[in-house]
């Protein structure tokens, strides 16, 4: 695809995988910035960028598009210590200026007001952006400011501090206002709890491994790294408080030890959870690590990471002929968003830019690349705090999340599903297959069907995970729900496993209570580019492949393999699931030599000798030699 700016030439010598260099990052954001800025109204308060407006509104939309821009912006600037070639800063204090004149009414200019979450929340979201952009060029914009001015932002800024805001990160919104409040000398009692309360959730959101839940519930997704992570360790390294540096910077760099290992061969993010249209903010925890030194990564390998992720997206058709950011993840993608994304929400992709902080000394940028985490030797890797299990193949650069732990699911909501939720319900994502729509086969679930009417997987309880010497596995357990209410079945519970082994997933389920003239059935990854193979092992009968006709953020159209079988009562089910290149060598069909069923324990066979053991009952266990 044709980037529609101009970029510097490639530098082979210095990143052999990528070509970029801090130069190439330093244009991209001019390049994003620049196309932005033609949709800024007279005085700049908004960036209207054309589209479908969200569900917040177009006012709501415009400040999105100055705030998210304004994080690009400071990234930029702060990161060459003040020099600003195209002067965004002037453009940015004239929107400040402008949209905090008079807050709230309905002219060309004012910004709208920030109140609860559930009334009108986005501004506070965008609140946080705009204090961390003053933040990053306090002695190039804040203090050149006109103190009525500076008056007219704190009164806009703290409408983040005197509402609720939704009960996830956007507690990290006040606390990131309240931060920039109290550097500047503006700070009071108000912005003390702000900054308290938030930090004292942080603590009771950590489950382990490095990740966070986003909220009292378990989601575990890219939210960890672009607000989770990035907001507290951020602010603790430019306030320079070692003390929540000594706390927060062991979480990021445990966090990037399984992290790093969730980008493709190509670059690619893996494709799961909510708010994908971020894109290569998804680096914002690598380029996090390097600035602050809390990683395990070495810089040439974090470069790799952040410029691969970058280069993915700019020649996959991210951008606009125009250069503006599109609603998707290629190119436009409807199925891929949620109701809050407007025209300017991939702009919270400026978050990637968090690795410019890096001077042009460092070795961030001055390292030779080393390849990811992910083009080393094949690997699987077990997350048991937030129950998911990576798996990469070098071959094809392809890596795999088998998905045990995070739902999305409110505390709330108990075990009721509104409808299927592709972002989390699916058992498997990739970094090179998306889900299905919601209207098409669901791929990478198992259903069961009562009545004709099919189950969707939603509240997940982990059952554990581990790996050994080149497998892992990760385990749950859920009550399969109806969409559409009735039927309910009381004692109906499936049990999922998932072994990985070099480039094959074994996928093990035990349904239980399963009333009489049930039906089961399992897909495998919907794909027509790459090769999808699903092979029944014990219990299936009949394999078809369905089609897709919506596709998925990959492909226009695709295929989902599928097994079904009767089921009644409780019965154990055993697959092998492949997902590979085009013509790749691997064999499903003969890769397990045999299984058996014997009280409840099932033993499968592999062709080169190593057996799996899943006993089911008061514990699952998984054994494996």
């Amino acid at each position: 695809m044709t980037i529609p700016f101009e970029l510097p030439d490639e530098n082979r010598e210095l990143s052999p995988f990528t070509g970029y260099t801090r130069a190439h990052w330093e244009a991209v954001a001019d390049g994003l910035l620049g196309a932005a800025w033609r949709w800024a109204t007279p005085g700049g308060a908004f960036l209207d960028l054309p589209g479908r407006p969200s569900a917040s509104g177009v006012r709501s939309d415009g400040l999105e598009g100055y705030a998210r821009t304004f994080l690009a912006a400071g990234f930029r600037v702060a990161g060459a210590d003040g020099k600003d070639p195209h002067n965004w800063l002037e453009r940015y204090a004239g929107g400040l200026t402008a949209g905090t004149r008079s807050p709230g009414r309905d002219d060309a200019e004012s910004w709208p007001l920030i109140l609860d979450h559930h009334v009108q929340g986005q501004p506070m979201v965008e609140s946080a952006s705009v204090a961390l952009g003053l933040r990053l060029t306090r002695p190039w914009l804040w203090d050149r400011l006109d103190e009525d001015v500076q008056d007219r932002a704190e009164a806009w800024l703290r409408g983040a501090i005197d509402h609720t805001p939704a009960p996830n990160n956007w507690y990290l919104f006040p606390f990131t206002v309240a931060s920039f409040l109290e550097e500047v000398g503006r700070g009071d009692a108000a912005t003390a709890r702000a900054t308290d309360r938030a930090l004292d959730l942080m603590e009771t959101w950590y489950r382990g491994d490095g990740w966070y839940a986003d909220g009292d519930g378990r989601a575990f997704d890219h939210y960890n790294g672009w607000a989770l992570h990035l907001y507290p360790l951020l602010h603790a390294h430019l306030s320079g408080d070692t003390g929540l540096s000594a706390r927060f910077g062991p979480r990021l760099r445990e966090h990037l030890e399984g992290f790093s290992l969730l980008f493709g061969g190509d670059g690619a993010p893996i494709h799961f959870g909510r708010s994908l249209a971020y894109r290569f903010a998804a680096s914002a925890a690598v380029g996090l690590g390097a600035v602050t030194g809390h990683t395990p990564l070495s810089p040439g390998a974090s470069r790799r990471l952040i410029s691969g992720s970058l280069r993915y997206f700019l020649e996959r058709g991210a951008l606009t002929d125009e250069g503006l950011l599109s609603l998707g993840w290629h190119g436009p993608h409807a199925a891929t968003l949620q109701p809050y994304s407007g025209p300017a929400s991939p702009y919270w992709a400026s978050k990637g830019f968090v690795a410019l902080l890096a001077p042009e000394g460092d070795p961030l940028w001055t390292a030779p690349e080393e390849p990811a985490p992910s083009e080393g030797p094949d690997r699987v890797l077990a997350l048991p705090a937030p129950g998911l299990l990576v798996q990469s193949t070098q071959a094809d650069g392809i890596v795999r999340l088998h998905n045990h732990g995070s739902d999305h699911v409110r505390p709330h909501e108990g075990e009721f599903a509104a409808q299927d939720d592709a972002h989390y319900g699916r058992q498997a994502y990739s970094t090179h297959t998306g889900p299905t729509s919601l209207t098409n086969v669901a791929d990478n679930q198992l259903s069961v069907e009562v009545g004709g009417v099919a189950s969707v997987r939603r509240r997940l309880h982990p059952l554990g995970a581990g790996h050994g010497d080149g497998w892992g596995w990760a385990a749950s357990w859920y009550r399969p729900a109806f969409v559409s209410g009735p039927p309910m079945c009381p004692g109906l519970r499936v049990e999922s496993v998932t072994v990985a082994r070099g480039a094959h997933e074994l996928r093990v389920h035990r349904v239980v209570g399963a009333p009489h003239g049930s039906r089961v059935t399992l897909t495998g990854w919907a794909t027509e580019a790459l090769r999808s193979e699903l092979a029944g092992l014990h219990g299936w009968g009949p394999a078809d492949r369905v089609r897709a006709p919506e596709g998925t953020a990959y492909e226009p159209w695709v295929r989902v393999p599928r097994l079904s079988a009767r089921v009644e009562g409780t019965a154990v089910f055993a697959a092998l699931a492949l997902l590979g290149a085009a013509g790749s060598d691997a064999d499903p069909d003969g890769a397990v030599a045999g299984t058996s069923l014997t009280d409840g324990e099932l033993t499968v066979r592999w062709a080169d000798g190593f057996e799996t053991v899943v006993t089911f009952g008061e514990s699952l266990t998984v054994r494996g030699g």
